[in-house]
């Protein structure tokens, strides 16, 4: 039977066959189903002509259920109960949860954002499966729609809505150098800055784009690297005198790992706001829900211990 066919019957009376099973009478089923006799008598006869056979024998008070009711009744407990849990309102337990998310991210939210969350994550709930993709701004719908991300961390660089969005925090920007830069040990200002050579990554999520706007008056910098990866800039970084402008949470990272000096901007550039974005498919999903609400906690607290201990408020 294909699946029209089966839309096109009353699949309800396959439940009030199960009652009937159950109360062994047609009042008392009628009862249960806030129906009255003689519209219960009236399923009963529908029931009786969807499954061509009588159904029920009568003793005394009581329904006997013939054996095709019975075999009905025993085929139909497994997918009715499996009805009633789906149907049922229930609690989400990150402890039980199977779930794989899928997570569209920047490199920049991959490398210095979502791993301070990530502990927590799989502590709550360890059998769940992420995957994350790498963010496209030009496609972003796209991948919250057909592409199946369930959430996107990103610098927004147009306005999202329709699609759901909460500020994670706000971003600023500094720049790396190497120790050996001739910089390295001198207040950056803004003329250094032009006359330097600079390195852009991908990585900035639209910060070029932010700094040409600051510096629209200014000529325009000499850039000397431009890659997507981060790496590129810092495998050179100790040979050509570069200057890596990153957010400013990505240079405190990579600083410390990599043994360079942080300068901040000789300009101002207004902090930016990074947001989760996601689909309205996804709004009330209870295992969603949970998933926003720990990225929104460990992530907003990590941006704002961030900006504290750098003093870019």
């Amino acid at each position: 039977m294909e699946l029209e066919d089966i839309y096109r019957r009353d699949l309800n009376l396959l439940v009030a066959l199960r009652i009937l099973i159950e109360e062994g009478s047609v009042s008392k089923a009628a009862v249960r189903l806030n129906l009255s006799q003689s519209a219960m008598s009236r399923i009963l006869a529908r029931l009786r002509l969807l499954l061509d056979d009588p159904l029920f024998t009568r003793q005394g008070q009581s329904l006997i259920p013939t054996q095709k009711a019975l075999d009905f009744n025993r085929s139909l407990a497994t997918p009715l109960e499996n009805l009633r849990d789906l149907l049922s309102p229930q609690d989400f337990a990150p402890q039980a949860c199977q779930q794989k998310f899928t997570i569209a991210a920047t490199d920049y939210a991959t490398q210095t954002i979502l791993p301070f969350a990530l502990p927590r994550i799989y502590q709550e709930a360890p059998d769940i499966r992420l995957e994350l993709m790498p963010l496209q701004h030009g496609q972003l719908t796209q991948q919250l729609t057909t592409q199946g991300a369930d959430l996107a961390i990103c610098r927004p660089t147009y306005a999202v809505a329709p699609l759901h969005s909460e500020v994670l925090g706000k971003v600023s920007v500094f720049c790396l150098v190497s120790k050996s830069h001739p910089l390295a040990e001198k207040t950056l200002t803004l003329e250094d800055y032009l006359n330097a050579r600079h390195a852009m990554i991908a990585i900035s999520d639209g910060v070029k784009a932010l700094i040409d706007d600051a510096l629209a008056e200014q000529p325009e910098l000499k850039l000397v690297l431009r890659s997507y990866h981060l790496e590129a800039a810092l495998a050179i970084i100790n040979t050509v005198p570069l200057i890596i402008t990153v957010p400013a949470d990505l240079a405190y990272l990579v600083a410390k790992r990599y043994n360079l000096i942080i300068k901040t901007l000789p300009f101002r550039l207004e902090p930016f706001d990074y947001s989760m974005i996601w689909h309205d498919r996804c709004h009330h999903s209870p295992a969603q829900e949970w998933l926003r609400k720990v990225v929104k906690q460990e992530c907003g607290k990590l941006i704002a211990e961030r900006i504290e201990v750098m003093g870019i408020a």
